[in-house]
């Protein structure tokens, strides 16, 4: 007890206590408040919210600790718990991915079998396995997927849909795949397929060849180090590096590609805890790939084409240090560092095309740029996780939804 203080004050002070801190849980849960443009909604859950994808204007799926997977089909007026994947009560899902209100895929990150991916093609009532990390020391940190139908003798019936994607992890040596007999940890990428109506599911081995530079992993803060663009086009930001990754195919000769974007600093420091956690690549805006002369041949091959890219991160363990927090390409193939950074560390970065502006949110806040990333003004000061335009996603079960009329121009 305090000094000072009698019983009966004491009680009726714990008791406020109390009353409040079950109100804060209720404003949580329900939501109706307000964060600058963003209009908090009930999630029915005090789960830390790290994934995010949004379908539709009324469509949207989310994720997060504890199993928890969430769906709305009413433009957030309501958010369903979904039914928990097997096994997955203690899992922490970083990413999910969604095509409509019955179908999806949530990836779950941990090290080893910690790492899963699983489907739902009945709106979350129930759950299938599909991959589960084949490296016990490997941790996956996002992925990346499209829907396409089944090719020339796939072992679906015609007609069918596939899921088709890729897994980005931390970099391990990769024991288990047989091709693979360096000793030099290289990042894990992997391509998959997952039938939607049949059963058909493979996961590719990964040998990448995107050998780790010492003390380079990724970051699984919001499922955004990992775009595809097409099949075996990729763009991946790591820690230290922007990297654009290429396989495919001439008339004749399998090439690889790989592409080291330079960004000329490293981007939050030099410290574990720094680094690039998003990248955010505007649709419509990647060139077409260029022929080079290499071995004699003829290979399209990406080098880093122009595009209109913004790549943000900076410190977790220090979300109130701005410096080197940014940087964009401008529709160029060059980084360069923002002019004005966001507020702070910052987790996630998207491109709104209402807007016709970049949004960036992190564990302080949330930022926008008007001039394709140079410079940034804040937006909110709140405690966010991850972007699926309109949505942002936090900590505690945190979500809310952009209402374009409160933004800063």
């Amino acid at each position: 007890m305090m000094a000072g203080m009698t019983r009966s004050a004491w009680w009726s002070v714990a008791v406020l206590a109390v009353l409040a801190g079950v109100a804060a849980a209720q404003t949580q849960q329900t939501g109706g408040g307000v964060s600058g443009p963003w209009v908090t909604e009930q999630s029915g859950t005090t789960a830390g919210l790290r994934g995010i994808h949004a379908v539709s204007a009324e469509v949207a799926w989310a994720s997060g600790t504890g199993g928890t997977i969430l769906r709305t089909v009413d433009g957030g007026a309501t958010w369903q718990r979904c039914a928990t994947p097997p096994g997955a009560e203690k899992l922490d899902f970083r990413g999910i991915w969604a095509w409509d209100a019955q179908t999806a895929i949530a990836m779950s990150s941990g090290t080893g079998d910690l790492s899963r991916l699983y489907k739902t093609v009945d709106g979350c009532k129930s759950w299938e396995l599909e991959f589960t990390n084949p490296d016990k020391d490997g941790f996956w940190d996002g992925m990346a997927a499209y829907v396409t139908d089944v090719g020339p003798g796939d072992v679906c019936a015609a007609g069918s849909r596939m899921i088709e994607g890729a897994i980005l992890g931390d970099p391990v040596v990769h024991r288990t795949n047989p091709q693979d007999t360096t000793d030099l940890p290289s990042f894990y990428l992997a391509g998959f397929e997952i039938g939607i109506g049949c059963p058909n599911a493979s996961l590719s081995p990964s040998a990448t060849s995107i050998f780790a530079l010492p003390g380079e992993a990724a970051f699984a803060a919001s499922n955004s180090v990992l775009e595809e663009h097409g099949p075996g086009t990729y763009w991946i930001a790591t820690s230290t590096r922007l990297i654009q990754y290429n396989i495919g195919f001439t008339s004749a000769h399998h090439y690889v590609a790989e592409n080291f974007c330079d960004i000329g600093f490293r981007v939050g420091g030099h410290s574990a805890s720094a680094g690039i956690f998003s990248l955010a690549i505007r649709p419509g805006s990647v060139e077409a790939p260029k022929a080079i002369k290499l071995g004699g041949f003829h290979w399209k091959t990406p080098s880093c084409q122009r595009a209109d890219m913004v790549a943000v991160g900076g410190d977790y363990k220090a979300p109130d240090d701005r410096r080197n927090t940014a940087v964009f390409t401008g529709g160029t193939n060059k980084f360069q560092p923002a002019e004005t950074s966001p507020h702070g560390y910052r987790s996630a970065v998207a491109w709104d095309s209402a807007a016709k502006a970049w949004i960036a949110a992190g564990t302080n806040g949330s930022d926008i740029s008007y001039d394709d990333g140079k410079t940034w003004v804040p937006l909110d000061d709140g405690n966010w996780n991850a972007l699926g335009l309109p949505w942002v996603v936090g900590p505690d079960g945190r979500i809310g939804k952009l209402d374009p009329g409160r933004l800063r121009k």
